[in-house]
């Protein structure tokens, strides 16, 4: 029997190795039975499996003869460019991840009435039940912050005297309260790690409600509550270029799923939560601030062709997690450019000149120009590879000295809003629960009685 809840016994090898050993399913195999392996086909186009007014991604035009044409990557909220929408708010020296909120959830710009209501709205929301924050944040710290926000999502069901209600008034209303409470949760559950799992001060500041969600998070965070125009305008935008992209992501397709079943909006939000979590969706920017890390403890000659060759041998499986993946690099849908990238870019160079890391914002420059051309040339990527919104993204989080343990949860607390407006419509329109087919390709075999196995 195991002498402690976490420890792994030979049993229990043991029977994974039994789990192993009866795996006959082969990767050919997908190929052979024409499985679209995770739903997505040989070209790594995705399977259509609904319908949605929120976003649409492109990254290639169809011509009336049917040929297909590579372009810039577009990202439409709501039918609006991305990069429209950006330009608007920034003109006006407005923050905008309300705004943006608010055009996800109900399909229109708001008025400058409309706004000013839908942020007083919020920042009533911007508060945590009585004793939450000692009873569910304090005296149970996590050392991963997506864990301890899925928990505190899943305790706020019990503070709800309407939690099963999925009626659209209602879901609206959860979805609208979660979206304000994100940032609370996820800076004082990093408060709560930091205290308890490093040995730092605990401090936990009340937020301010006239403040905007940008605003706070640094405010929250930061022991002197302090922070610049630029740091809070940065980070306002890495929001909005996180909050929505199309309903195929992992995690916002687990709230299709988990929503079909009439499931209530904490159980949903909850598994979305579990779903961001995983490195293979929410977690690469961690990576990428890693794997620079690395480059510039082993390369202390930053020239094109030092970095050619650290980035080589990344490919190779030769450096840093020995993955022989460059990470930040290339998307399953965007080739020729990431809408995202190219407008954190900008800013990414505009807060280096306020922090005095030019030279950083350089190498990571010149980086995505070599690591695309080793990519396509080792690779034979046709389609193009370039960077992602990961790539800029955790430079911009460094820059602005935010932990790795909240650069996940920091995600989280901007794709709510996507997740929230996707609920919704999966609300309005599901009339099935989302269920597709597997093949189940083990030989059948009779039953054995014991005494004769």
């Amino acid at each position: 029997m195991p002498k402690n809840y976490s420890e792994i016994t030979p049993y229990i090898e043991k029977l994974a190795n039994i789990g192993l050993d009866s795996n006959g399913i082969k990767p050919e195999m997908y190929t052979e039975y024409n499985v679209k392996r995770g739903l997505r086909d040989i070209q790594g186009k995705g399977v259509l499996t609904g319908l949605t007014e929120i976003s649409e991604v492109n990254s290639r035009r169809v011509h009336p003869d049917g040929t297909e044409e590579l372009i810039p990557g577009e990202l439409f909220y709501r039918g609006i460019q991305v990069s429209d929408f950006v330009d608007g708010f920034t003109s006006e020296g407005r923050f905008g991840f309300e705004e943006c909120v608010y055009l996800l959830l109900f399909g229109k710009l708001p008025s400058k009435d409309e706004l000013a209501n839908f942020n007083e709205l919020l920042g009533s929301y911007r508060s945590l039940p009585p004793s939450f924050v000692r009873d569910m944040i304090l005296k149970a710290s996590s050392p991963d912050m997506m864990n301890a926000m899925a928990r505190c999502v899943l305790a706020l069901y019990s503070y709800d005297e309407k939690p099963d209600d999925i009626s659209l008034p209602n879901v609206l209303r959860q979805c609208l309260q979660l979206i304000a409470e994100f940032p609370l949760i996820s800076v004082y559950g990093y408060q709560a790690y930091s205290h308890y799992h490093k040995g730092q001060s605990l401090f936990i500041h009340p937020p301010k409600p006239e403040l905007s969600t940008a605003e706070n998070i640094l405010h929250l965070l930061r022991p002197n509550n302090e922070y610049t125009n630029t740091e809070a305008k940065t980070l306002d935008l890495a929001l909005i270029l996180h909050a929505e992209h199309g309903g195929g992501n992992n995690s916002t397709f687990t709230t299709h799923v988990v929503t079909s079943s009439g499931t209530d909006t904490y159980s949903a939000i909850a598994a979305s939560l579990g779903s961001l979590k995983g490195p293979r969706h929410g977690g690469a920017n961690i990576k990428v601030v890693q794997m620079f890390d690395d480059l510039k403890a082993n390369v202390p000659d930053w020239s094109d062709a030092s970095l050619r060759d650290y980035f080589s041998k990344i490919l190779n499986k030769e450096a840093f997690d020995k993955s022989g993946l460059v990470y930040g690099m290339g998307h399953a849908i965007y080739s020729v450019s990431d809408p995202r990238a190219e407008i954190l870019k900008k800013y990414a160079k505009k807060l280096s000149i306020e922090k005095g890391m030019e030279e950083s914002y350089d190498l990571y420059k010149r980086s995505a120009k070599i690591a695309s051309e080793l990519i396509a040339e080792k690779r034979k990527i046709y389609k193009g590879v370039s960077p992602n919104v990961d790539f800029y993204s955790g430079m911009i989080y460094r820059m602005l000295k935010l932990p790795e343990e909240l650069y996940t949860p920091i995600f989280a607390v901007a794709r709510i809003a996507g997740w929230s407006a996707h609920r919704l419509e999966e609300i309005q329109n599901a009339g099935k629960i989302i269920r597709p087919a597997y093949m189940c390709v083990k030989n059948h075999q009779e039953y054995i009685p014991m005494n004769e196995r």
